[in-house]
């Protein structure tokens, strides 16, 4: 019987590292075939090289970093800044759903401080839904599948919204056993650690990768390090009561309960 399958879907490459990572590798650890899925090129994360130099120092060291994180490579689709939700990258990113077709889909946050990330997440959620439907054609073509997907969101970048509010998990990962390949993997990105020290004012790039992961440990009131996930609505992709990251990781997935409890009064 082969195993379940797992994909995380970043924006670019390092957001998975920063965002996704400790749960891919736990996800990994638990037997599941993994994937590692980036829309952008990098091309535009830095200042040193020509666009298409930078997009293949970058593809590089993402390749480093899938293979960190012992997950399967697949090949960017766009340049940064051109993940527009349209037809024709949905096709694209719908063929490789239906490729891998995962069990489990880790996507970016609804609500995040940049737009290819908020439409990296449009796309993999729509190229999820319409996995089954045999009247969308994918490019390259793809046979519809049926199996159930259950749709993860991370945490916005800064765990916050566009609008300064703070992001509140539904449920906690814990990633202190897989904190240290999550950091491996992040080294890959040499390119970035000089371009998000001048234009984002992140002076030490892999402290966060760790203040991230002790902020939601802290939130979780049980992990050291981990990471947080709010579980979308069933609707077109699996059953109801689907939870199969829980299933999957047992004691290391931790309910919010009180953000459960929210869910049916409102906010």
């Amino acid at each position: 019987m082969p195993n379940p399958v797992a994909m995380a879907i970043g924006a670019h490459p390092d957001d998975i590292e920063i965002m996704m990572g400790g749960t891919l590798v736990a996800l990994k650890q638990a037997g599941f075939e993994t994937h590692y899925l980036n829309l952008a090129n990098g091309c535009c994360g830095g200042e040193r090289h020509t666009a298409s130099r930078l997009a293949a120092v970058r593809r590089k060291e993402g390749q480093a970093a899938a293979q960190v994180l012992g997950a399967i490579y697949h090949e960017s689709f766009v340049n940064d800044l051109e993940v527009f939700f349209e037809r024709t990258l949905l096709k694209r990113v719908a063929a490789v759903i239906r490729e891998v077709h995962p069990a489990i889909l880790l996507v970016p946050s609804p609500q995040d401080y940049m737009e290819d990330h908020t439409n990296a997440c449009r796309l993999a959620v729509t190229a999820a839904f319409v996995r089954g439907m045999r009247n969308f054609s994918t490019r390259p073509r793809r046979q519809p599948v049926t199996a159930d997907v259950t749709v993860y969101h991370a945490m916005p970048h800064g765990l916050r919204d566009p609008l300064r509010r703070r992001v509140v998990p539904g449920a906690f990962v814990n990633t202190s056993r897989t904190h240290r390949v999550q950091l491996e993997a992040l080294k890959a990105h040499r390119s970035q650690q000089q371009w998000l020290q001048s234009s984002q004012g992140m002076n030490q790039y892999l402290m966060t990768l760790e203040g991230f992961a002790l902020e939601i440990g802290r939130l979780s009131k049980r992990f050291r390090h981990a990471e947080g996930w709010r579980r979308r609505l069933h609707y077109g992709f699996c059953a109801a009561e689907a939870n199969p990251l829980k299933d999957a990781l047992g004691a290391d997935y931790l309910e919010n309960r009180a953000y459960e409890a929210a869910l049916e009064t409102g906010y």
